[in-house]
């Protein structure tokens, strides 16, 4: 017999073993390639399981931050408003003599208070009441008290001065009007904007209030008879 074997037309038993043999070295590459990938993938998903684990960490602690900072807003909300409510039982029974004789020193002689002055004239429809009634011969001193003043709050208290000016007029009283608004908290951009509207500002200062009279580039507005 001859060494080398025909196996059908073209091929030989050498050339089929070894076609035999690369496949077979192909399939082990393939087989070692596909190993080394399942370990990459898996080392792969190792880290991304950890990285999200780390992920879910940090987000419950966020969580539980924002939990601990919106029970801290409340504290300091509910804080805010009995300091509120203690600064408006501080301006109703200190505002004699202590606010009065403070805007006697800024040039405005007080000779009568008022607290929880109501104007009711269903003719004109005009109602509205106001906290804190100073007056004398020539001027009146309108104070609205708020525990923590926003700009809205000075808008309602212009409304309020050009009411009580069209009211004024209406019963001959021909005296020019003046505003002031206290807080118990005052943010700076507030403060500046009641000052730019002419309000005096009342704010608690130790064991009594200060009053900030609009001077500068402001000026105490006054709502004077038409």
């Amino acid at each position: 017999m001859e060494a080398t074997q025909t196996i059908g037309e073209g091929l030989t038993f050498e050339k089929v073993w070894a076609s035999i043999q690369a496949t077979r070295a192909l399939i082990e590459e393939n087989a070692q390639g596909f190993k080394k990938l399942q370990e990459e993938n898996a080392q792969g998903f190792k880290e991304l399981r950890e990285s999200q684990k780390e992920t879910e960490k940090q987000i419950k602690a966020t969580e539980k931050q924002m939990k601990e900072t919106e029970k801290q807003m409340k504290e300091t909300d509910k804080r805010i408003g009995e300091l509120g409510h203690r600064f408006g039982q501080m301006v109703e029974y200190m505002v004699v003599p202590n606010l009065v004789k403070q805007f006697r020193e800024l040039g405005f002689a007080v000779t009568r208070a008022h607290q929880g002055t109501k104007v009711e004239d269903p003719e004109h429809d005009i109602f509205l009441e106001v906290d804190a009634f100073l007056e004398n011969g020539g001027k009146v001193m309108i104070v609205e008290i708020k525990s923590k003043p926003n700009t809205r709050d000075i808008d309602d208290h212009v409304e309020r001065m050009e009411k009580l000016r069209c009211h004024a007029n209406l019963v001959g009283d021909r005296r020019a009007y003046l505003g002031a608004v206290a807080g118990a908290v005052f943010s700076t951009n507030v403060k500046t904007y009641a000052l730019k509207n002419g309000f005096y500002v009342i704010e608690p200062s130790g064991d009594t209030f200060n009053i900030t009279e609009p001077k500068g580039e402001y000026r105490p507005r006054e709502w004077t008879s038409s």
